[in-house]
């Protein structure tokens, strides 16, 4: 390399780093962005939201149609984007914001109100995920972000490869709850059958209803401390499982 493509090399890459940090300076947020709404014509029972780079708030409502409402946000260099996308195809809303560029910053915020009755799962790649007063069943998922429930009946299926699961005050008779890589907290309103709970990395606390009577209990750590503070019979019907590869494992009674 010559002296003068050595230079040249040096000045691109400082304007790249003035470039990226005086954008990084302004900063985003989806939150503070323009709002944007859209009714999609739905007679489902079923629903998949498909949800990229966005943090999601799911609720039933009292509608005909799934309502979305949308903020996004975000800027690019050397790329294109923010490029928004919702769209219902079948039974499947695809939801989200793509940024394709060497340096990128793109944030979008996803507020849907359902049809009552719909038993919806959630697949997220980015991004956290919140799901409130739901009855029927849920199935939510995402590859970077917490897993939210609350006040829900129906059954769940929480999982997060890399955030926390949290559940409060649900009455669901079946909950599985997976995280690798964070805790798994859970509180109950209502008698469980089954809680079937994992963590790779992270604590687990499980909150029971004192009605519930004694529940068949196994807990396990590989580096943390386990406190049982329910009664215990192994013959019950109301079963929990909890199982953590680093962290410590509770089950008490719920507040």
């Amino acid at each position: 390399m010559t002296s003068r493509t050595r230079t040249h090399a040096l000045v691109a890459t400082g304007a790249a780093a003035l470039l990226l940090a005086t954008l990084s300076g302004c900063g985003t947020g989806a939150d503070d962005a323009p709002v944007e709404k859209k009714a999609f014509a739905y007679d489902g029972k079923a629903l998949t939201i498909d949800s990229g780079n966005s943090t999601l708030d799911v609720v039933p409502a009292d509608v005909e149609q799934i309502e979305v409402t949308r903020r996004v946000d975000g800027w690019v260099v050397l790329g294109s984007g923010p490029d928004a996308v919702w769209k219902l195809e079948g039974d499947k809303l695809t939801l989200g914001v793509e940024c394709s560029a060497m340096i990128s910053n793109c944030d979008a915020h996803h507020q849907v109100k359902v049809p009552r009755g719909t038993a919806l799962t959630v697949d997220s790649d980015n991004g956290t995920v919140t799901a409130s007063g739901f009855g029927t069943p849920l199935s939510l998922s995402s590859g970077n972000g917490d897993v939210v429930v609350r006040d829900a009946s129906g059954s769940l299926e929480l999982s997060t490869d890399n955030g926390t699961v949290l559940a409060e005050r649900v009455s669901a008779a079946s909950v599985v709850a997976r995280s690798s890589n964070g805790e798994v907290e859970l509180g109950f309103s209502g008698v469980p059958d089954l809680v079937d709970t994992v963590t790779d990395n992270g604590s687990i606390t499980i909150g029971l209803p004192r009605s519930g009577g004694a529940y068949a209990v196994s807990a396990s750590t590989d580096n943390g401390g386990v406190d049982i503070g329910v009664p215990r019979s192994e013959t019950s019907g109301h079963v929990v499982k909890a199982r953590s590869g680093n962290g410590e494992v509770t089950v008490r009674t719920a507040n």
